[in-house]
């Protein structure tokens, strides 16, 4: 389960800032019915697993599943309000995922980035920096983790 570790900065990190092995943990986010309901019909996942109770319980689940891309949604929101990549993020370049366990309505996320590979690109103005992001609920099991790898600045924009 991840720690409160030191507080995210006011501006993201550049390149130099976020050296392989750098950790950093988000704030937390419950997840509530409106944030599922909203998700589902909008984005077409009218499942029973996901929409109804009865069928998430017959299928032997505890409660009303919700989405591995809605939790990778939530878990990217905590990573960029936690102001990480704030003015520095140039780009998104992709992600594997693997989901760990489930996650249910009311579920209470976290997650703990590591950055584990970083270089300079070629023309040397800009970073490419790949982080594992470890989803973790309330009990503290993972529930999610995905790697990103994103292209980040090397220099502050002036403010």
């Amino acid at each position: 389960m991840p720690v409160d570790l030191p507080p995210r900065p006011h501006r993201g990190w550049t390149y130099s800032e976020v050296p392989v092995g750098k950790q950093w943990s988000t704030s937390r986010r419950t997840i509530t019915e409106t944030d599922l309901m909203i998700y589902a019909t909008q984005f077409g996942f009218a499942e029973g697993l996901f929409v109804d109770a009865t069928a998430s319980e017959r299928a032997g689940y505890a409660g009303r599943l919700v989405p591995g891309s809605l939790v990778m949604s939530l878990a990217e929101g905590l990573i960029i309000t936690g102001g990480a990549i704030a003015g520095t993020g140039i780009a998104y370049l992709g992600a594997e995922v693997q989901v760990k366990g489930p996650t249910f309505v009311d579920d209470t996320l976290q997650v703990l980035a590591e950055v584990t590979a970083a270089r300079l690109t070629s023309s040397g103005d800009r970073g490419i920096v790949t982080t594992e992001n470890q989803v973790f609920n309330q009990h503290g099991d993972v529930v999610m983790i995905y790697t990103p790898t994103r292209m980040i600045r090397t220099e502050h924009l002036e403010d």
